[in-house]
């Protein structure tokens, strides 16, 4: 991808502000019922005037306004940064959520180290998929194109007969905020088969999501393909059909453990 990733194409627009008239007492209850909220931009009317945080209100007065306790020092992000850079700053204050403001000084939206993380994975997999597309072109002489699609793991032939137990847990917990790459799946006639994403796809079916988004590699004209073979030979004819390996931690874990 050549086009720069910006603050705008990732931030959530929809923010969660509270007013400096508001006292400590009241964002202590916004925080205790919100999901995952541990504080929030302070907005008079739509201009960003402090950032106010969970440490900030912790020793302070419940009947305190929010304008004596909120953070004025802000850093924020514009809408047309570069997300790249968006993420050097999160990385370099140590601060998760940059408010992001308009050349006038109003809030429109909030970038979180997520979202940046989301943009990197989001940019990466579509070279890996072009990478894939190359390399099916070359060696089979066909030609390819791509679609983005939604699909049914019911549908998914594996190309990787196992998958290793403690790597498991950390696709679910990407997949449970948002983080997790899309699919790459191969379209041979109708055919799909898994190319990217067993551990992805085996978390999903452990937490009940049936359907996860797709990269889709379309062969134009089917062919017979060496991994589709790989797969018949080993029996491999849905996701049930994938061993869970946990009797053995991920060969990189060893080799880890043998250079230490």
């Amino acid at each position: 991808m050549t086009t720069k990733a910006t603050v705008k194409e990732y931030m959530t627009r929809e923010v969660q502000t509270v007013s400096p008239t508001n006292t400590v007492a009241d964002v202590a209850q916004r925080i205790a019922e919100s999901d995952g909220h541990n504080g929030f931009p302070v907005c008079d009317g739509r201009k960003a005037e402090g950032f106010v945080t969970a440490r900030d209100i912790l020793l302070a007065d419940d009947d305190a306004l929010i304008e004596t306790v909120m953070a004025t020092d802000l850093v924020v992000a514009h809408p047309e940064m570069d997300v790249n850079d968006a993420a050097r700053v999160i990385l370099r204050s140590g601060i998760q959520k940059l408010p992001v403001v308009d050349d006038a000084g109003n809030l429109v939206g909030i970038i979180s180290n997520t979202d940046v993380i989301r943009s990197q994975i989001e940019r990466a997999t579509p070279e890996k998929v072009g990478k894939l597309m190359r390399t099916l072109e070359q060696i089979h002489g066909i030609t390819v194109h791509q679609e983005r699609r939604t699909v049914s793991l019911s549908n998914l032939i594996p190309t990787q007969a196992r998958v290793y137990a403690d790597e498991l847990d950390g696709r679910r917990y990407e997949l449970e905020r948002g983080l997790a790459e899309p699919l790459v799946v191969i379209d041979n006639n109708g055919t799909l088969l898994l190319a990217d994403g067993h551990h992805r796809v085996l978390a999903a079916d452990r937490i009940g999501i049936e359907e996860m988004d797709a990269y889709v590699i379309v062969i134009d004209d089917p062919v017979e393909l060496g991994m589709q073979r790989t797969a018949e030979k080993e029996g491999l004819k849905s996701i049930s059909d994938i061993d869970i390996v946990d009797y053995a931690r991920h060969p990189l874990v060893e080799t880890t453990r043998r250079l230490q």
